[in-house]
């Protein structure tokens, strides 16, 4: 807590310095519900501290220096919460969406390579058999595109969304999801 409250104070001559400084700790603080009561309760139990522990030394001027400073913590901790914490999560759900993804396609190989190692003259036929269907689907080319997946990687799911599996894709999504489309 001390080094926060410290660091704000220490960015506080420098207002590019200070919006990185509030904006990093309110990305610490998305799991707690900031609202503006708490914010004045949390303002003004601070300021009362400085005041009983500094008496006289702490002035009106800083005093009322010290409730703008909160108020814009606060503030901006709110507006963090509220403009970003629904990116994040669809962000989170991308990432295991993705990542449960290329597991699946990771098992269904090991899966194949589990079946192809069959002894007998009939794991023979039928490997063979599924290399005939797999150069056929090759040569006709995909028929659905809810069946294929896309030559880099990205998926289609049941709700005819893209779902990017590559780091590249989920770079450009993520970017997307921010705000910082195109």
């Amino acid at each position: 807590f001390m080094n926060g409250l410290n660091s704000i104070i220490s960015a506080a001559s420098s207002p590019s310095s200070l919006k990185v400084t509030v904006e990093t700790l309110g990305f610490q603080h998305l799991d707690l519900e900031v609202t503006v009561p708490r914010v004045v309760i949390f303002r003004d139990a601070i300021v009362d501290l400085f005041d009983m522990e500094m008496g006289a030394r702490f002035t009106t001027k800083a005093r009322v220096g010290f409730l703008s400073l909160l108020n814009y913590v606060g503030g901006a901790y709110i507006f963090i919460r509220r403009e970003y914490a629904g990116r994040i999560k669809i962000i989170n759900t991308s990432w295991r969406t993705a990542n449960n993804k290329a597991a699946d396609i990771m098992d269904a190989g090991e899966g194949e390579a589990a079946e192809e190692g069959g002894d007998g003259e009939e794991g023979n036929e039928e490997g063979a058999a599924k290399e005939e269907q797999a150069a056929e689907v090759a040569m006709a080319g995909p028929k659905d595109s809810q069946e294929q997946a896309r030559a880099s990687g990205e998926a289609k799911n049941k709700n005819n969304m893209k779902v990017p599996t590559t780091f590249n894709e989920m770079f450009m999504f993520n970017g997307a999801v921010m705000g910082f489309g195109s």
